[in-house]
Formats: structure tokens, C-alpha cells, sequence
């Protein structure tokens, strides 16, 4: 008889857990804000491949060097990329706005030894940006 009345204790228990302590939200929330400029994109999206030095690396996938790149000599090239995709790349157009695309275009053109100060337009990355590509299988 004492090993129902143990269940039925257990039981109880465990059902006013959650108001005892279980997981919840911290006060401050747990939504990210979404990024704005270039550098808070790139630190959101693309820094856990690219690496925080902008030198990509190799293992799974080779993950190509955004630093003293060459490529991103002319704007069109790095906001296609960022938008349509390319290989491994996945395209970004379905999450972020053309503004955030242009922002984190600039910002990687003018950091990681890059030097490539024309600015990147909001208009030129809405422009490139278009739908995202249909994949087929």
C-alpha cells in the first residue's frame, strides 16, 4: 500500500515542477534584435562560417576567405553571392532585407584587409537580390 501512495506523491511532484523553477524566459527576453549594420549582420549570419577574422577555413566544406579578397573589388559580385547563393553558399534573399545585404556587403568590402570604399546601395542589392532561386531536384 505505501508504493501507490509514493506514486501518487511522485506524481504530484512532477506536476507542479514548472511552477517550481523549470525552464523559462529571462526577464530581458530571448529574442535577438535583428541586425542592422554590416558588422551586426556579419556577426549574426555570416561570422559562423566565414570565422570573426573573415578567413573562412576547411573541414566539412571549404568555406572561402572574405579577407584580402580580390572578388569584392566590384560590389555586384559579393551582393549576388549574398543574395542568390553560389555552391555551398546558401542565399540569403529570403531573410534579409536589401538594406542589410548592401550593409554587410559594405562592411566586408571595407574590413578584413579589404579596402574597397564605394559605397554599396540599398538600390543596387534590391536590384540584384530578386527571388530566391528554385531548387530541383
Amino acid at each position: 500500500m505505501i508504493r501507490p501512495l509514493h506514486s501518487a506523491a511522485a506524481l504530484l511532484i512532477m506536476a507542479a515542477a514548472p511552477a517550481f523553477g523549470a525552464d523559462a524566459p529571462g526577464s530581458i527576453g530571448s529574442k535577438i534584435p535583428p541586425p542592422v549594420t554590416g558588422e551586426q549582420v556579419y556577426r549574426q549570419i555570416c561570422q559562423s562560417c566565414h570565422m570573426a577574422d573573415g578567413k573562412g577555413g576547411t573541414g566539412a566544406a571549404t568555406i572561402p576567405s572574405l579577407a584580402n579578397n580580390s572578388r569584392l573589388k566590384y560590389a555586384a559580385y559579393p551582393l549576388t553571392i549574398v543574395a542568390k547563393g553560389k555552391g555551398a553558399m546558401p542565399w540569403h534573399s529570403d531573410v534579409l532585407k536589401p538594406a542589410q545585404i548592401a550593409a554587410v556587403v559594405g562592411y566586408v568590402r571595407t574590413h578584413f584587409g579589404n579596402e574597397y570604399q564605394e559605397p554599396v546601395t540599398e538600390a543596387e542589392a534590391a536590384k540584384l537580390a530578386g527571388t530566391p532561386p528554385v531548387e530541383r531536384h
